[in-house]
């Protein structure tokens, strides 16, 4: 599948979602470069359409994010007119014992506090950036995965890396300037570490061992 291909399959996901679950779907949006592509077709999708209302968007804030990441956010989202929803954890970091155990800190610090509020906003539908060739345990995932109250929408799922960084330049999208200086894919300050060879091989490799088990659990 060409790079053109994916880019109209992942439009034809997007105006499903759009017909089926309306503009109060939400980008989940970490600041990374794989949720900017989706915030960026699902800002086209939305204006293709004629909608009024801006973009909406949901962003993690552990506590522990880059500086640079979140500069990123705000600076994008201004330019952008998103309608940012910033989810923090309800823990005392100072206290918890961050990295300790890879599935525990997720749990608490990403996955509770972002469910929580997906059932507060009453999100229909969430929208990822998440890449099947990122892990093993993302691999054969469906499109369109159903979370009870929500279901989960992977638009992108068929990408490569050097996809999205193509679609990136091409259309002159900003990135985070973090990947300017060796990161290629970024998560929290304590897991995340300039690259190697892979493109998560700067990512906690406990975590990225036992993604199966954060998956279970709402991690994307």
């Amino acid at each position: 599948m060409t790079l053109q291909e994916k880019i109209a399959l992942a439009g034809t996901r997007l105006r499903q979602a759009l017909e089926r679950f309306g503009p109060g779907t939400a980008v989940g949006w970490t600041g990374g470069k794989d949720s900017t592509v989706v915030l960026a077709l699902w800002r086209a999708v939305l204006r293709e359409a004629g909608v009024a209302a801006p973009v909406r968007a949901l962003n993690l804030d552990t506590g522990c994010k880059f500086p640079e990441v979140l500069a990123f956010r705000d600076q994008l989202a201004r330019d952008w007119g998103v309608d940012v929803v910033v989810v923090r954890p309800g823990v005392d970091l100072a206290r918890y014992p961050l990295a300790a155990d890879p599935v525990r800190c997720c749990g608490d610090l990403k996955i509770a506090p972002l469910n929580a509020a997906v059932s507060r906003l009453k999100i229909p539908a969430l929208l990822t950036g998440v890449r099947a060739d990122e892990n093993p345990d993302r691999a054969g995932r469906p499109w369109l995965e159903d979370h009870g109250d929500h279901v989960r929408i992977l638009p992108i799922l068929e990408w490569t890396e050097l996809d999205v960084w193509t679609f990136l330049v091409r259309e002159s999208i900003p990135w985070c300037t973090l990947y300017d200086h060796g990161y290629r894919s970024l998560g929290c300050i304590p897991c995340t570490s300039r690259s190697g060879r892979g493109e998560r091989s700067g990512r906690d490799a406990a975590k990225e061992e036992r993604m199966g088990q954060l998956r279970s659990l709402g991690y994307f």
